[in-house]
């Protein structure tokens, strides 16, 4: 069986990057083909990875701003040739699964969601720009494509119930829920009580409504680490207070130890899944999350951490002060963390490559028979 990886991106690090490294480390010998590569922003264990990509690729300036080539998207992803493969796995939140295959070639896309920027967040991204207008057309044009393209898909896999619903709202099709992996083993509690900071790990964009955090850890006099660097790096630095640390990037050994010391992890932005608070649950600690999305399946209101109802400052500093009142058990936390290992994932995405796989090859049309003759009467 010849395997393909597909993944729309490769020059950002995050929790998407995490699924594709885990298959890569499940299909070693896989291609990876995607539209844009930048070896120096992602994952580091994707370096040695064969990796294919498309012509956007020598289009000068690309690696500052990929989004700015999404509407070439379709077409790179069509030009690629995966003639040669039994099975094509997409990783896509945008493009990716729109790729052409032959028929006899299985097609499974594990959807971290359908591209928020032209479906449910098109709102938020084009939101008092100057360019709404002339990117309402090609936002239009994207979505006829995304659609159609969705039909080339035999088997989706959504990265949470959450996402399953958007794919059954979008593509009218249904998923199969396998959550994304979290490497719980290398996030422990460290057996301390907690420190006097709350914590964020994100990548500093907007839709990630870090602002909040900002702002309500301001307002109380709060200690606040932010993790992560991005475009919202300079509001964010005018918004905070002196209790408020941006720190940029951090390697993976000092953030698993920031896990393990802070008082409790903020996740104020509506995510498809979110790995972070995962891993800090991992870590013993408790999360403030958005009680909208992902965070719904991974925090356990009263147990594991606390849920505001509206991403407003007055709501997120309520739901921190409730926290603080609570008794937060870490053994709890981590037992509720343990459920999104990676083990769980390879189990499944492998059970669903050889379901989909043996179903490809039933559903095959038999060989006519070769007439050795053919008599006349």
């Amino acid at each position: 069986m010849k395997l393909a990886l597909v993944t729309d991106w490769m020059d950002t690090y995050g929790g998407g990057e995490r699924v594709l490294h885990e298959l890569h480390r499940m299909f070693p010998d896989a291609p990876i083909y995607t539209a844009v590569y930048d070896g120096r922003k992602t994952l580091p264990a994707l370096r040695a990875a064969k990796v294919v990509t498309s012509f956007i690729q020598r289009i000068p300036l690309v690696r500052r701003s990929h989004m700015a080539f999404l509407p070439l998207m379709p077409m790179a992803f069509e030009e690629f040739d995966f003639s040669a493969f039994d099975v094509v796995i997409s990783v896509s939140s945008a493009c990716a699964k729109g790729v052409v295959t032959r028929p006899g070639t299985l097609h499974i896309c594990y959807c971290h969601t359908p591209c928020r920027y032209v479906w449910d967040l098109y709102p938020e991204y084009t939101r008092g720009k100057l360019l709404r207008p002339f990117f309402a057309p090609v936002a239009h044009w994207l979505r006829i494509w995304d659609r159609v393209s969705s039909d080339r898909v035999d088997h989706f896999i959504a990265n949470s119930r959450e996402v399953a619903g958007r794919i059954r709202r979008h593509y009218r099709r249904d998923s199969e829920v396998v959550y994304p992996p979290v490497d719980t083993d290398a996030i422990r509690p460290n057996g301390l009580p907690p420190e006097d900071f709350y914590l964020v790990v994100s990548r500093l964009v907007g839709y990630k409504r870090v602002e909040l955090a900002v702002q309500a850890a301001t307002r109380l006099g709060r200690r606040l680490v932010v993790v992560g660097r991005g475009p919202e790096m300079k509001r964010l630095r005018a918004l905070a207070g002196p209790t408020v640390e941006l720190r940029g990037w951090a390697e993976d050994d000092e953030v698993a130890s920031l896990y393990a010391r802070c008082r409790g992890f903020i996740f104020p932005g509506l995510e498809d899944f979110g790995i972070a608070p995962v891993e800090a649950q991992a870590a013993g600690r408790p999360v403030v999350a958005y009680a909208r999305g992902g965070a719904l399946e991974t925090v356990v209101d009263g147990v594991t951490g606390v849920f505001f109802e509206e991403q407003t400052v007055d709501s997120l500093v309520e739901a921190m002060l409730r926290l603080e009142a609570m008794e937060v058990d870490p053994a709890l936390c981590r037992r509720n963390a343990e459920r999104f290992g990676r083990d769980e994932f390879c189990r499944r995405v492998r059970a669903a490559v050889e379901r989909e796989r043996s179903r490809s090859l039933a559903a095959r049309p038999e060989r006519p028979l070769l007439l050795e003759s053919v008599g006349a009467g």
